[in-house]
């Protein structure tokens, strides 16, 4: 606790990172991420492979961004920073780990933005989305969505689901649709390679093997037929609950293109 508590006070962030939860967040990730190293490295392990197979047939290699860098636990930085001259991390909040484990890598630079594209409507200083990327990714040879796509409604949806309006929107579960919607296509615009790495949904199961709820992470939002799938042990039992785990079902595309 004294742990998390000197990472939430230190971690350089912007006020409206802190006022959205976004510092929270991260703070509380990299402390479970702590406590399940063990149940998530199959996950970790998988999703860097995901990431390694969209470089190797790569025509041109000069500029990768990677959205939701975060930790850097699930992404091959050492990999992108040999191959790469420019290697671009993008989030609402760079934690003390990915820092680090970035440091040693001269190509390697950090951009701080909102990927969901809502700041403006949480913070009440606006009605519409703003911009879902950077413009960076419009020079980029490859583009990864890191396990981003599934978070981006999260504290949108929360704050939506407290307040009980946000601008124009009531409604949690359409609100959340547009939040993934809107990532999709605005990677389906871009000329770069697009990597995309995503949980698609979360079952609760108990001891037996039982699934006792199952709910779908992108809101019914479909990003098609995935090259890749395995299951990721969110929490496992202990973690959330004694008799019960959290188990997600993680889809990848090395090259992801739009459902046509």
């Amino acid at each position: 606790m004294l742990l998390d508590l000197l990472h939430w006070l230190t971690l350089p962030a912007s006020l409206p990172a802190r006022r959205l939860g976004y510092v929270g967040d991260s703070v509380r990730l990299a402390a479970r991420s702590r406590r399940c190293r063990a149940a998530w490295a199959p996950h970790l392990a998988a999703a860097k492979e995901a990431v390694r197979a969209a470089m190797r047939d790569l025509p041109r290699r000069d500029t990768v961004v990677v959205l939701g860098s975060g930790l850097l636990d699930d992404v091959p930085i050492d990999d992108l920073s040999a191959c790469f001259r420019r290697v671009v991390l993008v989030d609402a909040v760079h934690p003390w780990r990915g820092r680090w484990r970035a440091r040693r890598h001269s190509a390697v630079s950090r951009l701080t933005h909102d990927l969901s594209g809502t700041q403006d409507l949480l913070l009440g200083r606006g009605q519409a989305f703003g911009a879902m990327l950077p413009p960076v990714c419009r020079e980029a040879d490859l583009v990864v969505s890191a396990n981003l796509l599934s978070q981006l409604p999260l504290l949108p949806v929360a704050r939506l689901k407290a307040a009980g309006r946000l601008g124009p929107w009531t409604e949690p579960e359409a609100f959340g649709r547009r939040i993934v919607a809107a990532h999709l296509d605005a990677l389906a615009e871009l000329p770069a390679r697009i990597c995309l790495v995503t949980d698609r949904n979360e079952t609760e199961e108990d001891r037996d093997g039982r699934a006792l709820e199952r709910f779908d992470l992108l809101y019914g939002v479909d990003p098609g037929l995935a090259a890749l799938e395995w299951d990721w042990v969110l929490a496992p039992f202990g973690e959330a609950a004694r008799d019960r785990r959290l188990v997600h079902r993680v889809a990848a595309w090395p090259d992801w293109r739009p459902v046509a």
